[in-house]
């Protein structure tokens, strides 16, 4: 035990320290405390750095820093974020046996014309740690990320705190099932394995998934399943994995598309299309299986509505919109975002195809850099981009060459800087330089056309 300590006394010194700062970064730190934020982040990507470039050839010594960081959030109520109130409520409505896509908080709390029959524990608590803009909208959360919130509910629905553990705990076990298939994976493509602790041990997914509790792991984790299956030659089960993932979250239904050019490798064009055309009969089948218990006429125009009202009338962080949303108040004396959400979802559809037709994605390492760029494409177009999005390209990018997601999680930590002592204002030269930064080495990247591993 001594020799291990002191030929790992660095690590654990790193270990300490950043279990401290993650201490201070969950109990002791309020988002309008910006210097503060950044500081605190600074240090921890820092010390990521180092323990990866040190220790990159110990597996389980990074692991369990990992597992050590992520636990103390444990018992932490999320200060970057208060989404978490509309998972507890939609969760323990479903345990009342209420279809949350049905009523507004807002309606169910406060219209005298309501004529449910509504009682929930911490009720009150929770539609005012919601806000307004929340509790005023339908619930966009697919039907298996609602039985996660029902879950907190089920065992825990008189304690927030409580509820908040539950969920951490699936949030922990998430990413360990990607540790766990990320590792074989990396293995099976021949690349380097310590590549998944810029994902495992980056502090912007422990910070937004552990920490703040977005389910972004969640639906990771079972797209890495499905791509590791499909990597297999286990087309069927990889096909079910990604309509569970969709049932998390709808973003990899964006990712359909790119898997044709897949399934034509050493195949004839007509097999490997009907291979294809099975394959997304599944995803669209299960995903439709997933959906049915809320199926309605109701339930389709709230759940559609909402969804567009991410094109046409939220933005934040937003990279392109706020060129032409410039262009429009400079031009045209308005805002331009209700016509480019309009034009936004063909542009990024425009992009998949090309991505899908005129680039080879036969192999798992050319789909997965695919849906990288993808991924890439689709929240550069749109008008917002929440910070914990990023997680995304983050853990497709260690299975390809490209790192400009590790980059863009170091960077997008500034659009915190929008949430200030006196309220919320975007402060767009943050915006830039992120983007700028992102934009730049990607583009850097991509001229350089480097063939070597990277992390190496």
């Amino acid at each position: 035990m001594l020799d291990y300590i002191k030929s790992n006394r660095i690590a654990l010194l790193i270990a300490v320290l950043g279990t401290a700062l993650y201490l201070g970064f969950a109990y002791d730190l309020v988002r309008s405390d910006f210097i503060k934020l950044i500081s605190l982040y600074g240090a921890l990507f820092f010390l990521t750095y180092k323990v990866i470039q040190l220790y990159k050839g110990n597996f389980w010594l990074l692991a369990s820093i990992g597992i050590a960081f992520r636990l103390a959030f444990i018992a932490a109520i999320p200060n970057l974020s208060q989404d978490f109130y509309r998972f507890l409520w939609d969760g323990r409505m479903l345990i009342q046996g209420i279809n949350p896509y049905l009523f507004t908080p807002d309606y169910l709390l406060n219209d005298p014309t309501a004529t449910l029959k509504f009682s929930m524990p911490q009720a009150q608590e929770l539609f005012n740690g919601m806000g307004n803009l929340n509790a005023s909208h339908f619930s966009n959360y697919p039907p298996i990320n609602q039985l996660f919130f029902a879950i907190a509910g089920l065992f825990a629905g008189k304690s927030i705190l409580g509820s908040l553990v539950i969920l951490r705990v699936i949030m922990i076990v998430a990413d360990l099932g990607i540790l766990y298939l990320g590792k074989k994976l990396l293995e099976k493509l021949s690349l380097p394995v310590s590549n998944i602790f810029w994902y495992f041990l980056n502090p912007f997914v422990i910070i937004e998934l552990t920490g703040n509790l977005h389910f972004e792991g969640v639906m990771l984790f079972f797209v890495i399943w499905s791509l590791y299956l499909l990597h297999r030659g286990r087309w069927f089960w990889a096909a079910l994995l990604l309509a569970v993932s969709v049932g998390v979250k709808l973003i990899p239904l964006l990712f359909l598309p790119l898997f044709f050019q897949y399934f034509r490798q050493e195949k004839s064009l007509g097999q490997g299309f009907w291979l294809f055309t099975k394959f997304c009969l599944v995803v669209l089948g299960v995903v439709l299986l997933v959906f049915a218990p809320f199926l309605s006429n109701e339930f389709i125009l709230n759940f559609t509505k909402t969804v567009n009202l991410w094109f046409q009338n939220f933005e934040f962080n937003a990279s392109i919109y706020n060129i032409v949303k410039w262009i429009g108040f400079e031009y045209y004396d308005t805002n331009l975002i209700k016509p480019y959400g309009s034009i936004s979802p063909f542009l990024v559809i425009a992009a998949i195809v090309a991505l899908t037709f005129f680039r080879k994605n036969r192999t798992t390492k050319e789909l997965i850099t695919a849906m990288l760029f993808g991924i890439a494409i689709y929240f550069l177009v749109a008008t917002t981009v929440h910070p914990w999005y990023v997680c995304t390209p983050i853990l497709l990018s260690v299975f390809t060459r490209y790192t400009f997601p590790i980059v863009w999680s170091a960077a997008v930590i500034l659009s915190y800087s929008a949430y200030g002592v006196n309220g919320f204002s975007e402060k767009l030269g943050f915006v830039a330089l992120e983007y700028t930064v992102v934009i730049g080495f990607a583009v850097w990247e991509v001229l350089q056309k480097r063939t070597e591993p990277k992390f190496s």
